[in-house]
């Protein structure tokens, strides 16, 4: 038996859930719902870009909060967390890139700049990027520091190949959709091969996780323009309402399995007679 400092630290419940088809699905979805969420307050409502970011910034910073407290692996804090930075990283990278105006190149380089640093930092301080296991309080906060970061930056990102680079909407849509599924095809391949790199697997889900915001935006795009620009005419405030319905739902539908799967096996009379 182990003790001391490692023995307590395995003693903590991961609180991160596991990374399987189901938690990309619900990544996009919540980034989505972040894009059209955070466009309600700060265009459709008109609170500005300024003022959004504040105020959506003191929501992440209460749900976190929250999620650092927390003991073990609660979906709804969790996700709540992820729809918190996406919401706030919407705001965050309009206002930096419209209001301050930095351009969304020079945003992106920032923001890339930064991400790469607290991964860096994260390395240094606990010898570990895993987004698997993380156990301790600083390894936590880092984790959502890199989180916060990456979904503002996939924000900069995806304004970036839709507006300025030229290849437009449908053209920015195809390229994020055509280097996700590189990303998926590396992954599979290395597993196939069962090449045993942290590293490689670190990378890959980081560059998955910048690239599905700005595909969560170009979805949320789709749901909330008219159709006469190509979309599904819901507006954000419908958007809204749908995604975060869908969200909700596949969190119960986690939380159910999960239950299921864990329910203890009661033997019947017949079947044990």
């Amino acid at each position: 038996m182990r003790h001391g400092p490692s023995a307590a630290r395995d003693e903590v419940q991961s609180k991160l859930p596991a990374l399987t088809l189901l938690f990309w699905v619900m990544k996009v979805a919540a980034t989505t719902l972040g894009e059209t969420a955070g466009d309600l307050l700060s265009m459709t409502l008109h609170v500005g870009y300024l003022l959004s970011t504040v105020v959506l910034m003191a929501g992440f910073v209460v749900v976190l909060t929250a999620q650092l407290r927390a003991r073990r692996y609660v979906p709804f804090l969790y996700w709540g967390v992820i729809l918190a930075t996406s919401t706030a990283g919407t705001t965050m990278s309009d206002f930096m890139n419209r209001t301050l105006g930095l351009g969304y190149a020079t945003g992106s380089v920032i923001l890339l700049s930064t991400l790469v640093g607290v991964l860096v930092v994260w390395q240094l301080i606990e010898r570990s990027l895993s987004v698997t296991d993380v156990r301790s309080f600083r390894a936590e906060v880092l984790y959502w520091s890199a989180i916060l970061v990456s979904n503002t930056l996939g924000t900069s990102l995806g304004d970036y190949l839709a507006d300025d680079s030229g290849l437009g909407f449908a053209g920015g849509a195809a390229l994020i959709g055509g280097i996700i599924a590189l990303i998926v095809a590396v992954y599979l391949l290395a597993k196939r091969m069962n090449v045993a790199s942290p590293a490689l697997y670190v990378g890959l889900f980081w560059a998955a996780f910048v690239l599905t915001r700005p595909f969560g935006a170009t979805m949320g795009d789709v749901l909330t323009k008219d159709p006469d620009k190509g979309g599904l005419g819901f507006g954000t405030v419908g958007s809204s309402i749908v995604l975060a319905t869908a969200l909700v739902g596949l969190i119960a539908y986690t939380m159910l399995r999960d239950r299921t799967a864990t329910r203890p096996v009661v033997a019947t009379d017949s079947a044990s007679a």
